[in-house]
């Protein structure tokens, strides 16, 4: 190879290399951009699942624990006006909590969340036939405190479904 062959080959890889710099530049910049803002979504989409997973288990311990104590006042008969507001204002701040996280939380917690659902429903339903005056038959504050303590084993599914849905581990 002749001098002028190696001095032009020289000056065609730096003429190439100063037009393409630029463009590999901004290629590894736009990838870069592209993976932290994916970063930066899956990061915003933990924290929502984790908010929403923090109400709903508040709420729902909170709801359980309402209906318990409801259901302990009905049976020594001292449940009052205050009693009752109480109880709805935790049912309606619980099915608030279930709604909004079934639109963000993945199947495996709505089916748990569901299971535990029943439970509360059928019981708050059972406190105000009670309360009402129009217990069907069997439906006692004592057997219904009993169907209340089978929601306790789904309180701690749904919570470690959650946990493990954001990937703590004990």
């Amino acid at each position: 190879m002749s001098a002028a062959t190696a001095a032009m080959l020289t000056g065609v890889v730096g003429v190439l290399g100063t037009l393409l710099a630029p463009l590999v530049t901004s290629w590894v910049t736009r990838r870069q951009r592209a993976e932290e803002a994916g970063a930066e979504e899956k990061r915003r989409d933990h924290e929502e699942r984790r908010a929403a997973y923090t109400s709903m288990n508040r709420a729902s311990r909170h709801f359980h624990t309402l209906l318990k104590d409801a259901l302990h006042r009905l049976r020594d008969g001292v449940y009052t006006d205050d009693d009752r507001a109480q109880v709805e204002e935790g049912r309606r701040d619980y099915r608030d909590r279930y709604a909004e996280a079934q639109m963000i939380v993945p199947d495996a917690v709505i089916v748990a969340s569901r299971e535990l659902n029943v439970v509360l429903a059928e019981v708050d339903a059972v406190v105000k036939r009670i309360d009402r005056g129009l217990a069907r038959d069997g439906e006692t504050a004592d057997r219904t405190l009993l169907r209340l303590k089978a929601a306790e084993p789904r309180l701690t599914a749904m919570r470690r479904v959650m946990r493990q849905d954001l990937g703590v581990t004990d």
